[in-house]
């Protein structure tokens, strides 16, 4: 028997502290488990392996692996020999996984650049493992690891032929066409290559703990975004924070930084007309050259992959007539380049490694010629060195040149592109816009929809997700990004928002500012070593940036800095992580958080600012709870006086505020809030009982802080006794003839108590204890009893109980407009049509509500759903006669004419009604009843002997002047 042991290198490796593992391993060589690991070997070399090889195999890289999982708790973590064989149970467990064991064997893979180190360490978390030191390095362990085990591969003699094999596997194509087997042009496997590679939805960047999103496809979740037409493309204009932008699409505000000529290209940019960029790209006559640019996230690779599996997916009679779609990773392109595999993109397609399938190069020559291709060139910002870029640049513009009637589409991000030599080879440029609200309201369906199979859950984290962009304008902000809207909806599985919405801020800085790059196997500047300066970092320098930018003039209102107050911020944590040069590597981070991670922005004269203001609260708000919690120079006592106690007061610092009380334990934010409930808040409208209330709904376990709460409530339900000011005025106003304003015009105090500090009060209240019982009941009795509580809490009742028959009843009733009661009436209808009461509830509403529109929307929804009931055509026949509203009665006479066409009293019932029903007409455009009757009786019984006699009678004796000269015209027609 093998001694797999001494195979595996154990029994020579001294002081292997988690040798136990390997042991039970040698025991278990006849079982799977090898194979399980060295999967990431393609397919054809792995049936070659002898057992043993894959057992050695195996076992080397595990013996590796452990060693180096030793190493980091021993060295990087300071822990003894006893607190890391504590881990030796969970190591075990964790070996096992099968989504470890596929990472761990992509190190056989000689093509393989990179491990998933961020696979690793949520595979850990997953598992419910025993949480790592703070300092344990997943992304260090995976690249020296993957070195170990490629060099194992060289250096091993019973592991060499491993590497020969996959030598011989990449000698065996070429060879094949050396010998005159050449690549053939397989539109078929092309179509299964771009559907294997682009199929699903690509989410390695993302945090997806706790649910498996492998199947989602991407066709079927891709959203277009609208683009618009830039003809200059200035980093200037298009690199302000998002709120400036914001502000200038609403203003004709010049910013104090930009200069007239800047201003004057903004407004010209603004002013192109939005269009989906679908319709562009399917535009080949009038766009056939495009350069797509956008922020990290826009979505501008999903884009192109959207567009080749329009193609992949279309049944092969019309992919004959359609373009074929070639798309083109320019950074795989320009590796296989620099590695001499091909010289052009045509060699590209023909024989890299990188290709989505191989197509033979005279006959793919052929198409292009005929036009027959779109060719897209994917992150033109990716290949980093300017002259290898301005290469890049002359190949597609070579390519343009050579294939004139191919249509072409680049892509890169905004910042860092220069366009002037795309500009002069005809390109014409777009940039995508952020996700408008209907587009993020589509996302949001079809994602549930299609990762959701329980009915009821799939409603209740939409609707909660929704609720939570709606409510918070920083997330609204960030859900624009498809990224990030994306993260939104992931992390909406078991977290909510706005609550959450510190982790949300998290992970998207965490992707942006590391992990994104990382991913794609992306090395910049070779001074900022990712193993030395990580997103770990980026996020400490950027706290510290927000840190101070706080303390400025304009404070957080302003989000500004000065170049030299920046580089001082960054050099003085360089130094601190012992960086040489650190101020010349600062310049060199600077650049990286503007141009790659979507952080910073440059506004021009030395002065930068965060992308999205929502980075600036959150670094700031972390910074706080950094030196409450880890530093611990800054005491609860001066988090409430110095912080809380200076900035309660101040707008622009509440979403701070709001972000620390949701970081720090909930017995702190307890003390916060008494210190708030203690602030005189009058003069301030009482916004620091209003602040304090965000403050709790940013808690997720109240149990240690209850009393708190409960007082902070009885505070706010006391506001709402300061109604009494104003119950004289709202005596004097009739509510249906007067409005309770007019009253209010001459007194300011009881105006800001009426329309200011009620409502949100009321709002307060309702979304900060909304999951208590009692809340409901209380937001019922407030929308019934008083003028002054009711809108406000029907405002509350229709937001978050859409789903209580009773909260829609009252909304459908007590609504202040029109428009709304008619929408939840509606819903009530919707959700609840299946009940008997539902219809009593309607006739009621079609006979009571105050106005006609209403009442015609409850008649019409009785006969959709309740016209075979026995009583509703008598009830219809009722509002045809009796109703009030002339509109409500020509209403219901209409659809007595439409749907029950077969009664046989119809005849008799109109006859009736175009008698004598009471319309007196006070408005030349105000139709009559009496003529929607006669219309009726002209159009169905033309026949009836008693039609011509009715007309005649009309025409000569109808009140209504216009009745007269219809029925006279009608007469005239019959007559002939």
């Amino acid at each position: 028997m093998l001694d797999w042991l001494a195979m595996w290198g154990v029994t020579q490796a001294a002081g292997l502290i988690f040798k136990p593992i390997l042991e039970d391993l040698a025991k278990d060589a006849a079982k799977d488990w090898a194979k399980d690991l060295l999967k990431g070997i393609p397919g054809k070399i792995f049936q070659k392996l002898k057992k043993e090889d894959i057992e050695i195999a195996a076992g080397k890289a595990l013996k590796e692996f452990l060693q180096l999982m030793q190493q980091q708790l021993k060295v990087r973590c300071k822990l003894g020999e006893t607190e890391i064989k504590e881990y030796t149970t969970d190591i075990q467990k964790f070996i096992s996984d099968k989504s470890v064991t596929e990472i761990l064997g992509k190190g056989f893979d000689i093509n393989c650049e990179f491990l998933d180190a961020k696979t690793l360490e949520d595979s850990w978390n997953r598992l419910q493992l025993k949480p790592l030191p703070s300092k344990f390095n997943w992304q260090s362990i995976t690249e020296q690891y993957l070195t170990q085990v490629q060099e194992l591969l060289l250096d091993s003699t019973e592991l060499h032929h491993i590497l020969e094999l996959q030598k011989l596997s990449d000698i065996e194509i070429n060879t094949k066409e050396i010998a005159g087997v050449i690549v053939d042009f397989n539109l078929v496997k092309y179509q299964e290559g771009i559907r294997e590679r682009y199929g699903n939805l690509k989410l390695d960047s993302l945090d997806t703990s706790g649910y498996a999103y492998n199947e989602l496809k991407l066709w079927r979740i891709f959203t277009a975004q609208n683009v618009r037409e830039t003809h200059q493309v200035l980093p200037q204009v298009h690199e302000l924070p998002k709120e400036h932008l914001r502000r200038l699409r609403k203003s004709d505000q010049v910013e104090a930084v930009e200069l007239e000529e800047l201003e004057r290209h903004k407004r010209v940019y603004f002013e192109q007309p939005i269009r989906s960029v679908l319709d562009v790209v399917n535009k080949k006559q009038d766009y056939k050259y495009i350069v797509i640019l956008g922020d990290p996230g826009s979505g501008k690779s999903t884009l192109l992959q959207f567009l080749a599996l329009t193609w992949a997916e279309s049944p092969l009679d019309n992919v004959i007539s359609l373009p074929i779609p070639l798309l083109i990773e320019l950074r795989t392109y320009m590796r296989r380049r620099e590695d001499k595999e091909c010289n052009n993109f045509l060699e590209f397609f023909h024989q890299c490694s990188g290709a989505v399938h191989h197509l033979n190069q005279l006959e793919l020559d052929k198409q292009l010629k005929a036009g027959n291709a779109l060719v897209m060139f994917d992150g033109l910002d990716e290949v980093f060195d300017p002259g290898k870029r301005e290469d890049v640049i002359t190949d597609i513009h070579r390519f343009t040149n050579e294939y004139p009637d191919v249509q072409v589409i680049v892509t890169s991000r905004i910042i860092g592109y220069k366009p002037q030599r795309l500009l002069n080879a005809e390109f014409r440029h777009f940039i995508l816009q952020d996700l408008d609200s209907e587009q993020i309201q589509d996302f949001i369906y079809r994602w549930h929809e299609l990762t959701f199979t329980d009915a009821v859950d799939k409603v209740r984290k939409r609707e909660r997700l929704q609720r939570g962009i709606a409510a918070s304008k920083s997330i609204a902000e960030l859900a624009g990004n498809p990224l990030l809207l994306t993260m939104m909806a992931i992390l909406n599985r078991n977290q909510e928002l706005p609550r959450d919405r510190a982790e949300l801020y998290n992970q998207a800085s965490r992707v942006l500012l590391h992990q994104w790059d990382v991913e794609r196997a992306l090395i910049e500047d070779q001074r900022l070593d990712p193993k030395t300066i990580d997103y770990k970092d980026k996020q400490a320098m950027l706290r510290q940036v927000a840190y101070l930018m706080q303390t400025s003039d304009k404070g957080l209102a302003g989000n500004l800095i000065n170049e030299n107050d920046l580089v001082k911020v960054l050099t003085a944590y360089l130094k601190t992580i012992e960086f040489d040069k650190p101020r010349e590597v600062a310049k060199v981070m600077i650049n990286q958080l503007r141009t790659r991670n979507f952080m910073l922005c440059f506004l021009g004269a030395d002065y930068y600012a965060f992308v999205h203001r929502t980075f600036l609260e959150y670094f700031c708000a972390w910074e706080f709870v950094w030196q409450f919690k880890e530093t611990q120079t800054l005491t609860i006592d001066k988090l409430k006086d110095e912080v809380f106690g200076k900035h309660w007061q101040d707008e622009s610092w509440h979403e701070v505020l709001l972000l620390i009380a949701g970081m720090i334990e909930p017995k702190f934010v307890g003390e916060i809030l008494d210190y708030l409930i203690l602030q005189d808040g009058e003069e301030e409208n009482f916004v620091n009982l209003f602040l304090a209330a965000k403050c709790l709904a940013e808690v997720r376990n109240r149990t240690a802080i209850t009393l708190t709460a409960s007082q902070l409530l009885v505070k706010l339900k006391d506001l709402l006794n300061k109604d009494y000011q104003i119950k004289e005025v709202i005596d004097k106003a009739d509510y249906l003839d007067d409005d309770v304003e007019d009253y209010l015009d001459d007194d300011i105090e009881k105006r800001i108590i009426f329309y200011d500090v009620i409502p949100k009060a009321i709002s307060s209240i309702a979304t900060t204890w909304r999951d208590d019982p009692d809340t409901l009941s209380w937001l019922k009795t407030c929308a019934k009893e008083g003028y002054d509580t009711q809108q406000a809490a029907l405002q509350e009742l229709a937001k978050g109980w859409s789903h209580d028959l009773e909260a829609l009843k009252i909304c459908a009733e007590d609504m202040h407009h029109p428009d709304s009661r008619k929408s939840f009436l509606e819903k009530v209808v919707k959700g609840f049509q299946d009940s008997h009461e539902t219809l009593s509830w309607l006739k009621n509403r079609a006979q009571s509500d105050i106005s006609w529109l209403v009442r015609q929307a409850a008649m019409d929804e009785i006969i959709k759903y309740w016209k075979y009931d026995p009583g509703t055509l008598p009830f219809i026949k009722a509002q045809a006669k009796f109703d009030e509203w002339i509109n409500v009665r020509r209403a219901a006479l209409e659809q007595l004419s439409k749907e029950w066409k077969d009664d046989p009293d119809l005849f008799e019932f109109l006859h009736d009604c175009a008698i004598l029903d009471p319309f007196e007409r006070i408005a030349l455009s105000v139709s009559n009843p009496r003529q929607t009757a006669l219309e009726a009786i002209i159009k169905q019984f033309t026949q009836h002997d008693q039609t011509l006699p009715l007309l005649r009678d009309r025409a000569q004796n109808d009140p209504d002047e216009q009745v007269r000269e219809f029925a006279q015209k009608k007469l005239a027609q019959l007559e002939k």
